[in-house]
């Protein structure tokens, strides 16, 4: 089945989708340097990179869509609009976000093309904004069941990666929409993984060590933040420490929250992977560690790229493109959605006609 991808970023949700017989052909993304990733990554796709508000592109992408018959469209728009670690806290905050309405502008397209599957993907709260549609006051759901209603059957549901094969808790908004006759079966929940079922075959480095493994090595820290996260221990915060914690010049202990300078845990899946796990202040992306014979724990940094790739279901031996930088690519990873997720959602496909 041939598709096109919109909002595409560096095409890490769709890593997996010729395993379920589906061939992106035409993908569109707005940010050159995502494009760059995208194409390194999926070199027989056309990305078509430009503004989904801009009528020429829009006009693009549906003609590329006719001429190839597709059949799927993969639709994720942006979801730092109603990211809970964004500026937007209220409803009132959200609505006004232009990249909130991105959404609509796909709406141009799905209609031109009244493919047969079509799934849309965000965050949860996205299934909360409540937008000014037509005279009404409707979120979502409701506007796709007044627009689309009697041509697709449309299944909104949030679901956790951690509970489909993914070392992860990430939890997104995921809406499936196939025309009637057709069916999509629900996924089936796996074993959760642990990050050490994960990544505990990987040995240790530190601080600036690089390893022989493929695209593992550490991240370079401070002197002050290695000894910090030396001290913490594995799942705790350096914030919890009583002599090593996070501390200007002067002394004076610094401000955090408790999900900051923090180790993430062994037995658990990992943490919601973020943009900034690059940032060993960021939230919970500390390495888990392992104790040492002097009371001090291993591995006081960032999780390697290696280790994110596995957490979040890409081939830890991919290949990355020296087009962007180690921080540029850190960011589309953590924006990404685990590619096993969308795969264990999409394989419910069920053609019958």
């Amino acid at each position: 089945m041939k598709g096109i991808s919109l909002f595409s970023s560096a095409g890490i949700d769709e890593l997996m989708l010729n395993k379920v017989g589906i061939k992106i052909v035409v993908a569109n993304e707005l940010l050159s340097k995502r494009v760059e990733v995208y194409k390194f990554w999926h070199p027989k796709v056309e990305v078509i990179n430009g503004d989904i508000t801009n009528d020429d592109i829009k006009r693009r992408i549906i003609c590329k869509a006719i001429d190839n018959k597709i059949d799927f469209i993969l639709n994720t728009p942006p979801c730092q609009g109603v990211s809970l670690i964004g500026k937007n806290k209220s409803n009132s905050d959200m609505a006004a976000d232009e990249r909130n309405y991105l959404i609509f502008h796909s709406f141009d397209i799905m209609d031109e093309i009244l493919p047969k599957y079509i799934m849309i993907e965000n965050v949860p709260r996205f299934l909360n904004l409540i937008y000014d549609y037509n005279g009404e006051r409707l979120n979502i759901t409701q506007i796709l069941e007044k627009k689309y209603g009697e041509i697709y059957n449309i299944d909104v549901g949030v679901y956790n990666a951690a509970d489909y094969g993914v070392p992860q808790n990430r939890q997104r908004a995921i809406i499936k929409m196939y025309k009637k006759g057709l069916t999509w079966l629900e996924p089936k929940k796996q074993k959760i993984i642990t990050v050490r079922e994960a990544i505990g075959h990987l040995p240790s480095i530190e601080s600036g060590e690089v390893s022989s493994i493929k695209n593992h090595a550490g991240r370079k820290h401070t002197e002050k933040q290695v000894l910090w996260m030396k001290n913490t221990p594995t799942g705790k915060s350096a914030f919890e420490n009583e002599i090593y914690y996070p501390k200007k010049s002067n002394g004076e202990k610094l401000k955090g929250y408790s999900a900051t300078y923090k180790r993430i845990n062994w037995d658990k899946p990992a943490p919601t992977i973020t943009m900034r796990n690059d940032a060993i202040s960021s939230q919970s992306n500390v390495h888990p560690g392992r104790k040492l014979s002097d009371g001090t724990y291993s591995d006081a940094r960032v999780l390697s790229l290696r280790e994110l790739f596995i957490l979040s279901s890409i081939n830890p031996d991919i290949n990355v493109p020296d087009t962007v930088s180690e921080i540029q690519l850190r960011h589309m990873v953590g924006e990404g959605v685990p590619p096993k997720l969308i795969y264990e959602i999409i394989k419910g496909i069920k053609q019958n006609d």
